[in-house]
């Protein structure tokens, strides 16, 4: 079975065969995590890698940066959509551009990047199927040539609905009509590690891993798993016939990809809930359920 929107993914060779198209940017997006004792993890800019090998022509985002509110308690929170455009349009991203977006860590970094335009009001941008790993393991060319894109101006306005806000999930729990999906691996959401705090997952929620055994990426390939397996997995969950979706994980960034899947499959109604666990683990009076004390 075909995807319901299958311009929000090309594949390697379409890639190679475009890199040259004047309207085209690409952008790896990469950002990676590291463990760390204190914190739990650590955030690192890809861009060192980037600068050293990337796909021809191909541009840094810096997601933890130019487009995080750096004034935000959470890492990695939407900015106005000011700051947005100001960072988008310094890339030499228009609203007539086309743009295809990777990253060197499972698809989820360009995921967000992706989600952020759409809900700025940019359709025209597409997730790289594979990534970085498939068009390597593919042999394709590699440069540490900086892009010449030039800066110019990008509109952002912010569509009501694509990212939502504690008081959103707090209904969607209790309203028949919404499905919640968490994004982390099937021991989170278990709640037999908590790297966020109290263990489990927000009531009511079920479990669509965006990374890992069950996840939506193929572990060998590095691409999304077909149209009808990813089908199969939000099917059985019950995202597919819920009114409304709405994915968390830990700060908004797997999130994105189970959001981005949702849309692939022709999901209309879906968002993001930005601040995730990051926020309702460190407040008590939010609703979990840890079924390790079940």
């Amino acid at each position: 079975m075909p995807f319901a929107n299958p311009q929000y993914l090309v594949q390697t060779d379409w890639l190679a065969e475009h890199l040259n198209d004047p309207n085209l940017r690409v952008f790896d997006c990469t950002v990676f995590l590291r463990s760390d004792k204190d914190r739990g993890f650590r955030i690192e800019s890809g861009r060192e890698e980037w600068a050293e090998s990337h796909i021809p022509g191909s541009g840094f985002v810096d997601l933890a940066n130019d487009l995080s509110d750096q004034d935000a308690t959470l890492r990695f929170t939407m900015p106005s959509a000011a700051q947005f455009a100001e960072a988008i349009g310094s890339y030499g991203i228009s609203n007539d551009s086309h743009v295809i977006l990777y990253d060197r860590a499972g698809a989820m970094w360009a995921a967000r990047i992706w989600w952020m335009l759409r809900a700025m009001g940019f359709d025209n941008a597409a997730l790289l199927n594979g990534g970085w790993k498939k068009w390597r393991d593919e042999g394709r060319a590699v440069s540490a040539d900086a892009p010449t894109y030039p800066a110019t101006t990008f509109t952002a306005a912010l569509r009501e609905g694509l990212i939502a806000a504690q008081p959103d999930v707090l209904t969607g729990i209790d309203d028949g009509a919404t499905c919640i999906v968490n994004a982390l691996s099937e021991e989170q959401h278990a709640g037999t590690v908590s790297p966020y705090g109290r263990p489990g997952h927000i009531a009511s929620s079920v479990n669509v891993p965006a990374m890992g055994a069950g996840g939506v990426i193929d572990a060998e390939t590095g691409a999304y798993k077909s149209a009808a397996e990813l089908q199969s997995m939000f099917a059985s969950a019950g995202a597919l016939d819920a009114g409304r979706v709405i994915t968390y994980c830990g700060g908004g960034i797997a999130a994105s990809s189970d959001a981005f899947v949702l849309t692939l499959l022709g999901h209309e109604n879906v968002a993001v809930y930005d601040a995730s666990l990051s926020e309702w683990a460190a407040d008590p009076a939010l609703p979990m359920t840890n079924p390790v004390e079940a």
